[in-house]
């Protein structure tokens, strides 16, 4: 059971997830804008927000954002608009999916869960002694302590691209398609993955190399995929 705030300024369409989260067992808190969105958040635990792009006095792109200055907790993106520019815009400023209204309701919850099963898994506090540490030059993803050090300093990530940078550093100097890594960090079958992928993958760089346009890290590879470079021992 997770505490979902659910963000729309239209209150039916609210009041429907409402009904579709609560019967999957979780709590869920309603605001109506940006602002009452921001306020939430600060006087309550929340463990996953669905945010609408169209609402009035702050929009959803610009509430990301804000959230995103402090908190990495999954953000989905609600979009009445189906073009690529909003979703790519939406993942770009920090959302981890997005969902084009209408929307079926059974892939609703099923991105709701694949979002919450990563965020669980990130900061969980129950450690296998299978966890292990996997590095490549001064990049270390620490799968014990879900963490992503860059030369011993910190780096935050969402739970998305913590799962892709864990995939890629994991496996070291392998070449992943878009598919594959899609398929492993979503679980789901890879369907017009292509820009989401990739603007992932561009928020990753932007986080790790120094010149993200020539990346020492993670790199692609053209017409196969992306990979994390094998720089000596893991």
């Amino acid at each position: 059971m997770a505490n979902i705030l659910v963000v729309d300024d239209d209150r039916e369409i609210a009041g429907a997830i409402e009904i579709y989260l609560r019967n999957e067992g979780h709590d869920v808190i309603k605001a109506f804008d940006g602002f009452e969105a921001l306020e939430t958040i600060r006087k309550n635990s929340i463990d996953l927000i669905l945010m609408d792009v169209m609402m009035p006095k702050l929009d959803g792109i610009q509430t990301t954002m804000r959230i995103r200055e402090e908190l990495n907790i999954p953000i989905i993106i609600l979009s009445a608009k189906s073009e690529d520019y909003d979703k790519i815009t939406g993942l770009n400023v920090g959302a981890d999916d997005y969902i084009t209204k209408p929307f079926n309701p059974l892939e609703l919850i099923a991105r709701v869960n694949s979002q919450l099963r990563r965020y669980t898994m990130l900061g969980s506090a129950a450690n296998t002694n299978d966890e292990k540490v996997y590095r490549s030059g001064g990049l270390v993803v620490d799968d014990k302590a879900k963490t992503v050090t860059l030369d011993g300093e910190n780096i935050p990530v969402t739970p998305t691209e913590y799962g892709i940078l864990k995939l890629l550093t994991e496996n070291a100097g392998q070449v992943f398609s878009i598919e594959q890594i899609y398929e492993a960090v979503w679980n789901e079958a890879a369907y017009s993955a292509e820009n989401t992928v990739a603007v992932h993958i561009r928020r990753i760089r932007e986080k790790l190399e120094i010149d993200p346009k020539n990346p020492r890290y993670l790199k692609v590879v053209w017409g196969v995929g992306y990979k994390v470079e094998k720089i000596g021992g893991k």
